[in-house]
């Protein structure tokens, strides 16, 4: 079995409006054994349809450059990228990430596209078990929660590859304790 740790960052607008459709900008992740051995990662920039310019508050909250999101292929191509590199033909794997909102990006991006989402579908919400595990009431971010848990945050918060790699932490901390 391979852990796919991974983040998603996407399209963002101050006081999100409910009129404009997030999609993916960025893809993090890194393919762990079930020892928790990081065995490979993946980072890509994804060019959005429907809102290619990123807006003033993305950029700043993400610090991805509009130039990268320009330059980037489209969430068809990347996704591709992604799949292959999952090699969802050949190994069992889980798509774990902190929350659920990245699992439900990737299956609107997946219907947006007409394509397939059913790959999505092995899949572990990695805060709702930490805070079932550490018997939390109150929301607790990645950040603090990484911190709290005796690690440095390393990188950029709100980067997916940095996040994810950040989630890594906690996940093979509680290696032997996740359900799924």
């Amino acid at each position: 079995m391979n852990f796919i740790i991974y983040d998603i960052e996407a399209t963002c607008w101050e006081g999100r409006p409910p009129s404009l459709t997030q999609e993916t900008i960025e893809i993090g992740a890194l393919k762990m054994d079930r020892y928790g051995d990081v065995l490979s990662t993946f980072q890509r920039f994804v060019k959005p349809t429907l809102h290619p310019q990123l807006s003033h508050f993305c950029r700043e909250l993400t610090n991805i450059d509009q130039v990268d999101i320009n330059r980037a292929n489209t969430f068809p191509s990347v996704i591709d990228s992604f799949i292959d590199w999952i090699d969802i033909w050949d190994e069992e794997y889980l798509l774990c990430s902190w929350g659920n909102f990245d699992q439900k990006i990737f299956q609107r991006d997946c219907a947006l596209h007409n394509l397939e989402d059913d790959w999505t579908d092995n899949y572990l919400n990695i805060r709702r078990q930490y805070f079932e595990i550490k018997r939390l009431n109150q929301p607790r971010g990645l950040k603090k929660s990484v911190r709290v848990e005796g690690f440095d945050w390393d990188g950029e918060h709100h980067r997916a590859f940095d996040d994810a790699q950040n989630l890594a932490k906690i996940f093979q901390k509680y290696i032997d304790v996740w359900q799924y």
